[in-house]
């Protein structure tokens, strides 16, 4: 981990107004404050319970972002401190994101999940379904419910594999539908697509991401934990 490296990726990223998501998981506390001292805000985490466990012992300003696929039941661990879900990919969790913001009298910032990937195995919306869902947003919305989130655009991933033409061909999917549907919410900011991580955010640069989600280029290549 080298204060160096993390300099050069924000060098990359300053012209361009991409904001840089530090991936976090599995990394100690301690790490993920050296970075925080380089003046790093936005973090990263997959899993609840190591969110939940790392969070008390870091600086309140940090804003955590949960880029995990996210079950409906734990939503409640995280909702008093959480600052992004970018993780959203049904309805049944976005409305227990709103009720468990509700009960902490927040606003919770959401990215809703689009598969565009090969691999079978990665979570998220495909076109019909985001449909469906920006659909049953409005219909809530007109009635008053889903007031404690706030959609404030997409996330994906794109396929792991070194063909470039098709993580283009996926980022740039992505990008098509973001600017074809962001307009169905008028009421959110509908201004984050989050896509590109430490392999492939170069691509993403290119296909118009607005944040990358790094993790290796920052903080080293992680350790299998046996």
């Amino acid at each position: 981990m080298a204060s160096s490296a993390y300099q050069d990726l924000l060098d990359r990223l300053s012209s361009t107004g991409v904001q840089l998501l530090a991936v976090s998981k599995s990394k100690p506390a301690e790490e993920i404050l050296a970075v925080y001292q380089w003046g790093q805000r936005d973090f990263g985490e997959n899993y609840v319970q190591e969110l939940v466990a790392k969070q008390p012992e870091l600086p309140n300003d940090i804003r955590w972002h949960f880029i995990g696929h996210l079950q409906s039941n734990k939503v409640k661990y995280i909702a008093p401190f959480i600052y992004m879900i970018q993780s959203v990919d049904s309805l049944k969790l976005l409305l227990e994101i709103d009720k468990q913001a509700e009960k902490n009298q927040r606003t919770i910032n959401c990215l809703l999940q689009i598969h565009i990937a090969r691999e079978e195995t990665k979570f998220g919306l495909d076109e019909r379904e985001l449909d469906d869902l920006l659909d049953a947003v409005v219909a809530y919305r007109s009635a008053g419910k889903l007031s404690h989130i706030r959609i404030s655009g997409y996330m994906g991933m794109a396929s792991m594999t070194g063909d470039q033409q098709t993580v283009h061909r996926e980022f740039s999917s992505l990008r098509s539908l973001f600017a074809k549907t962001k307009s169905t919410l008028p009421a959110d900011p509908m201004d984050t697509l989050s896509m590109g991580m430490s392999s492939d955010y170069p691509i993403a640069l290119n296909c118009g991401s607005t944040m990358v989600r790094i993790g290796s280029l920052i903080f080293g290549e992680r350790k299998d934990v046996h």
